[in-house]
């Protein structure tokens, strides 16, 4: 029989998939979107991917006790720049723990880092092109602002990289130097999210909200 703890997961990950198909698909827009910064990925992408790679980061394959951290919903879509959205998409996401620690063994304080956080994550985006997490909120490290690192894979296409940060962040995103490398302030503002409480939360999770805009459009 199946572990409570298992059986909960596993409702978790089937209701979020079918919550996806309930965001409504946009239109055609009269003007292109203003495309997403591609910003770079980071000496921090996992040299080994962790055994459990599904789209909870909060708890490491079968186990109880979840990462330290304040529980955040994370979802958005991919899309091309007329709006529509693209389907089969692989987006991945990658950012330090409660400590400031990533998953990479190259990362300060490796041995230190919350070995309940899974730190990297997957989803395959459908016909909506929405995808979701749940992860925790980013902290600063040495050197960096809060951000989550994101990569968009397609079939025949290179890997797309960039970050979303805090909007709550401000003071700390100014001086931070890869927020800073986006001179339009346009698409600054665009990678810069909300972290907003989720009032029917009792335990203070958050919901953030990132769409990608691609600089294409796929063929049909």
């Amino acid at each position: 029989m199946l572990s409570t703890s298992l059986l909960q997961r596993r409702q978790f990950l089937h209701r979020a998939g079918l919550g996806l198909a309930l965001f409504a698909v946009p239109g055609a827009f009269a003007a292109e979107l203003l495309r997403t910064p591609k910003q770079t990925e980071g000496p921090f992408y996992p040299i080994e991917l962790p055994l459990d790679t599904d789209n909870d980061l909060i708890v490491v394959n079968d186990g109880i006790t979840p990462a330290v951290g304040q529980i955040t919903h994370l979802s958005g879509r991919i899309m091309d720049v007329k709006g529509q959205p693209i389907r089969n998409a692989l987006v991945e996401i990658w950012q330090v723990d409660n400590k400031g620690v990533y998953l990479h063994k190259g990362s300060d304080r490796h041995d230190d880092r919350d070995k309940n956080f899974q730190g990297f994550g997957r989803f395959l985006t459908g016909s909506t092109g929405e995808y979701y997490f749940r992860t925790i909120k980013p902290v600063p490290y040495p050197g960096r602002t809060p951000h989550i690192h994101f990569a968009v894979k397609m079939k025949g296409r290179e890997k797309w990289t960039t970050q979303c940060y805090i909007k709550a962040e401000s003071a700390r995103n100014e001086k931070d130097g890869v927020y800073k490398g986006i001179t339009d302030l346009k698409q600054q503002l665009a990678v810069t999210v909300d972290f907003a409480p989720i009032k029917s939360s009792r335990i203070g999770e958050l919901a953030a909200k990132f769409d990608i805009i691609m600089g294409f459009t796929p063929e049909v």
